[in-house]
């Protein structure tokens, strides 16, 4: 058996991959940030490099 350990932010437009030990967790889901996890409601990226989320 695998054991995931880390995947991509489930927000749509985020290109970040997290792991799931540091990820914000809502609603069975897994964020890279409390942003993404809001759904960018205050249009907030998750200020990590490179990525252009929001």
């Amino acid at each position: 058996m695998t054991t995931v350990t880390s995947m991509k932010c489930a927000c749509d437009s985020c290109l970040c991959v997290v792991n799931i030990g540091e990820a914000i967790e809502k609603d069975e889901k897994y964020y890279c940030s409390q942003p993404c996890a809001n759904g960018h409601a205050d249009g907030e990226g998750c200020g990590h490099s490179g990525c252009g989320c929001s």
